[in-house]
């Protein structure tokens, strides 16, 4: 070590030791003065300090480590504080060394505008004029489903003139189409009073907050009122309202309407790569907001700790004040008022495996689309899958599948398929006739088989496989084995037996041979099924061509300078060798051509011209 790293050293061991014992979050910096981390902690010097008090697995983290060279803090009132401060600084400087929320899309919010005669509408620019904001909203359609139920109950303005007391008294303006189809009542010219207004906007702001049942009670009451009153024109408006709202809540409903004003949050990993978090906000039994996102992983974080800042960031991004969250597992998180609920039973658990269902939906979703956008990414997937399951040295790219056919040892054929980058390899599938081997012995024409391929491949300095398959069970893969032992090459063995119905039922690996649990319809499952059903294919196709081929054959192949071609003319126009051998030569020659119904007619006539 060298004095440098001495005094960089002495500098931070320094800052370490005089850190206060209080919560807060912590920064660290490179060489160029970079926050390269972001950290909170209950208490910052224990925090802090377990990053230099012992030695760090090869990885990210002693990376990290590694290229600190000085540390700030801000020491804060509560270990809430430090989380809020948290979630702001990593989306202020995007620490490399800090997860990664990826969504930074800017989603659509319901404004109420604060005017005269406020207006209700769209918008992704948050304006500090003391508008009222609801959402962001994630589901575009729900945003507009809630538009959509705002102005069939209520005729709200959508000009955006300027709607001062002054200005409509002055009589600036005139009434306009969307007072004449009835979707506004006329306030410019005072046709509707600022009071009735206004109570009609504190009602839309009850049901942008889903106070839906607070509002259908109240329009039931009066709707009630007024038919006791004989008033039943204006009940009849009324009750089109409570059908209007009571159909938009049971689309929404989904538990009980006890449950007012909670936050449901759940999480799924992908491996080491990412986290995927689900946010419900349920205001009277209905999902009043919902939006799942994703973090990018940088130091291995926990599922803890990827929960607790999702928390934290949907809270803060929709200014949600619920007193209950409810989690799937107990996390090492304390807010101001708020309980922490981990439900077995009951509306609670309900809402909170619907959460977890959204989340693996998405988890999916997200994979599906990138396997369209990168094909390779689903290939190094199962490569990847396969390489863990049967703890090879390497991803298979290179895999090759062996079959048998042949009825009771006639017409003995095999076949081998070649996959790389699990993708069938046509032009290097290979076939076989059985040479050595007499009757029905499927184990002795796989070690024949086998032993041919790869002595070939050795001799032309090709490239051996990662992994044989045997379309078999344990009686061929110890064929393989002994195979590749006679010739001294070493490639992993595996089998594909298939079950009564002639399906793919197991997989079958190592020496002594052990049974590979895999789900079925699972990706994996999948691609096994597909090599195993392409190496049977090309093995039957190539034993049909063969048996097909000697079941043809007759006294035509004798004949020198008739090939395959003209024999097939000859046996579709004449039907069978004895017709053609009674055939004339004037009868032969508009079939196969002169030159070759002279062959013929001379093969077959060759006693008769010889004594004549």
């Amino acid at each position: 070590m060298d004095n440098s790293d001495l005094n960089a050293n002495e500098y931070l061991r320094g800052i370490v030791l005089n850190l206060p014992e209080k919560p807060g979050i912590y920064q660290y910096l490179n060489s160029e003065g970079t926050i390269i981390y972001v950290g909170k902690a209950k208490n910052l010097k224990k925090r802090v300090y377990s990053y230099f008090n012992k030695n760090h697995e090869p990885g990210k983290t002693r990376v990290l480590v590694s290229k600190i060279v000085d540390i700030r803090y801000i020491v804060v009132n509560s270990e809430e504080d430090a989380l809020l401060l948290e979630n702001n600084l990593i989306k202020k400087y995007k620490p490399r060394y800090n997860v990664l929320l990826k969504d930074d899309k800017t989603y659509p919010s319901i404004c109420v505008q604060n005017e005269y005669f406020p207006r209700v509408y769209k918008t992704r620019k948050i304006i500090r004029n003391g508008s009222s904001y609801y959402g962001p909203y994630s589901h575009l359609p729900s945003m507009y489903a809630l538009l959509d139920l705002i102005k069939h109950l209520y005729p709200i303005r959508t000009c955006s003139l300027n709607l001062s007391p002054e200005n409509i008294k002055a009589g600036k303006y005139n009434v306009c189409l969307e007072y004449h189809i009835k979707n506004c009542a006329g306030p410019c010219i005072e046709l509707q009073t600022h009071d009735e207004y206004m109570r009609n906007i504190a009602e839309i702001k009850e049901i942008l907050k889903g106070n839906t049942s607070e509002i259908s009670k109240a329009i039931f009451q009066k709707m009630n009122e007024l038919a006791t009153e004989l008033k039943f024109e204006e009940a009849q408006i009324l009750k089109r309202k409570y059908d209007l709202i009571e159909n938009y809540r049971s689309k929404s409903e989904v538990v009980s309407s006890t449950l007012h004003n909670v936050d449901v949050f759940s999480i799924e990993e992908d491996g080491e790569r990412a986290a995927f978090i689900n946010y419900l906000h349920i205001t009277n039994g209905a999902i009043n907001q919902a939006f799942t996102f994703e973090y990018k992983k940088r130091l291995g974080e926990t599922k803890e700790e990827l929960l607790e800042l999702g928390i934290i960031e949907m809270r803060e991004r929709y200014k949600s004040l619920s007193p209950e969250i409810i989690i799937p597992f107990k996390i090492d998180m304390n807010l101001n008022n708020v309980l922490f609920t981990i439900p077995q039973r009951g509306d609670k658990k309900k809402l909170l495996d619907l959460s977890i269902l959204n989340v693996k939906q998405y988890k999916v979703d997200r994979m599906k689309q990138a396997e369209k956008l990168n094909p390779e990414q689903r290939s190094l997937k199962l490569m990847k899958e396969i390489q863990l399951l049967l703890k090879l040295d390497r991803p298979p790219l290179h895999i090759e599948c062996f079959d048998n056919s042949n009825i009771q040892g006639s017409d003995a054929v095999a076949a081998c398929v070649v996959f790389k980058r699990i993708k069938p390899s046509k032009k290097e599938y290979r076939k076989y006739i059985i040479k050595t081997v007499e009757g029905a012995d499927d184990y002795a024409s796989m070690k024949e088989v086998v032993k041919r391929r790869y002595e070939r491949l050795r001799e032309e300095n090709a490239s051996l496989p990662d992994l044989i398959i045997t379309d078999g069970g344990k009686g061929q893969m110890e064929a393989v084995r002994k195979a590749l032992e006679e010739i001294n090459i070493r490639i992993p063995i595996a089998g594909l037996a298939k079950d009564k119905k002639h399906r793919t039922s197991e997989f079958l690996y190592g020496f002594p041979v052990q049974t590979i649990g895999l789900k079925q319809g699972t990706p994996l499952f999948k691609l096994f099924e597909q090599i195993q059903d392409e190496v049977h294919r090309f093995a039957i196709t190539f034993h049909r061509q063969k048996r097909s081929k000697r079941q043809l054959a007759s006294t035509l192949d004798d004949i020198k300078g008739i090939g395959q071609k003209t024999k097939q003319l000859l046996l579709v126009n004449l039907k069978s060798v004895k017709r053609i051998k009674e055939s004339t030569l004037e009868e032969l020659i508009p079939i196969i051509g002169k030159a070759k119904a002279e062959i013929v007619f001379n093969y077959f006539n060759q006693e008769i011209l010889a004594n004549k």
